[in-house]
């Protein structure tokens, strides 16, 4: 799909740099007062820098590890370490954040921010359901693998296992509104709990309605999305530049844990407008380019999830479910070779998945709190910065 530049941005940031520099040492009156607004650039240059260099590390990844548990591990951190950075920027600016236009951008960033924690949620269940697939894959794990004799039973055993992976994988593709009825919260895992800490916590979306859709959440998220003016860039010393750079960070990661993990309405056609001259916009608009077509293979156009690890549930369940349908018995020593080959592929998804999922979804929780955590933190600056 052919990407479309945002024709009003301003000019690349290192040319915005040296001439924000040049203004400001034009109104300051003292070596000490210079010397502070040179630290300010350095700091917000080095923030450019970093989600440039970031995401120009996960974009360099082959085909096969793109998408993959790992993959998404990995732009989990790097959401959070930008996160942090960012963090770090507004805590050392807060006189300036309830100044216009700054007070816009961030108030902006922390809406599209909370509609983030939606997603988070989504994802979760998301995660959840995956784990509900794994344990079908590990019933046929038991019932085949270092089995000094393999029987009848055992293989009927294997067998319903695999149809009943095969009914929650169809279920999920025709319909994505069975993860949104669990509701889960965060940090809690009796339900009784979630029902009253639920309207606490209402403001914060930590849970998502029957209804809900990644995609209209998506769209919410990027909407209005677009670049400061030069002048909005002068008059905030360059700050509104970091909001709309961790704007689309924000942005983008939503949109690649949607296009992975399985949730309600998951939409993929969202578009990156975004000019190519932000040093971290190649990188981004490449990674994008890249997860739709992998969107448009004819064996990942219906997927629930283009997560890497899901696709080899599938393909080994497949695999294994044709298999057992040729077997007779007494079985041949030829076929149990089959069958062990088969059972050896399955339990390296298996493996993968139990050593995956459960940090990935610390990472989700942790991406979560964090986003909550600058929230109240930022609106608590602005607060202040009016009451002074």
């Amino acid at each position: 799909m052919p990407v479309t530049d945002y024709q009003g941005a301003s000019a690349s940031f290192t040319n915005f740099g040296r001439s924000l520099l040049s203004m400001r040492r034009d109104q300051v009156h003292s070596m000490e007062a210079a010397h502070e607004a040179t630290s300010q650039e350095i700091e917000l240059e080095a923030f450019q820098k970093q989600v440039a260099e970031r995401f120009n590390e996960l974009s360099s990844v082959d085909s096969d590890q793109l998408l993959s548990v790992p993959w998404i591990r990995k732009l989990l951190d790097v959401f959070l370490c930008c996160q942090e950075q960012f963090r770090s920027i507004l805590f050392n600016n807060t006189a300036n954040l309830n100044k216009p236009p700054m007070d816009r951008y961030v108030t902006e960033y922390f809406d599209r921010s909370v509609k983030g924690l939606d997603v988070c949620n989504a994802i979760r269940d998301g995660i959840e359901q995956i784990k509900q697939w794994q344990k079908q894959l590990e019933i046929v794990l038991c019932a085949l693998e270092n089995q000094r004799c393999v029987g009848e039973g055992q293989f009927r055993r294997a067998k319903k296992a695999l149809i009943d992976f095969a009914i929650g994988m169809l279920d999920e593709k025709e319909s994505n509104t069975s993860v949104a009825h669990r509701n889960r919260s965060f940090g809690r895992n009796n339900t009784q709990n979630d029902h009253k800490s639920l309207g606490h916590f209402r403001s914060l979306s930590w849970s998502v309605s029957r209804n809900w859709s990644a995609a209209r959440q998506l769209q919410a998220i990027g909407n209005n999305l677009v670049a400061p003016k030069n002048n909005e860039i002068a008059a905030t010393n360059g700050l509104a530049l970091a909001v709309f750079t961790m704007s689309y960070v924000l942005y983008f990661v939503m949109w690649a844990l949607v296009a992975a993990i399985p949730c309600q309405d998951r939409g993929l056609q969202t578009h990156f407008y975004v000019t190519r001259q932000f040093v971290w916009a190649v990188p981004i608009l490449s990674l994008h380019e890249r997860i739709l077509e992998e969107s448009k293979k004819r064996d990942r156009r219906n997927a629930c999830g283009l997560l890497k690890e899901i696709h080899e549930m599938e393909k080994c369940a497949h695999h294994m479910n044709e298999l057992i349908d040729t077997v007779h018995f007494p079985i041949t020593e030829e076929k149990d070779g089959e069958v062990k080959l088969r059972v050896h592929e399955l339990g390296l998804v298996y493996d993968g998945l139990k050593n995956g999922l459960d940090p990935l979804e610390r990472q989700v929780r942790e991406v979560f709190h964090r986003i909550v955590r600058s929230r109240t933190e930022g609106l608590d600056s602005i607060g202040r910065g009016n009451h002074e």
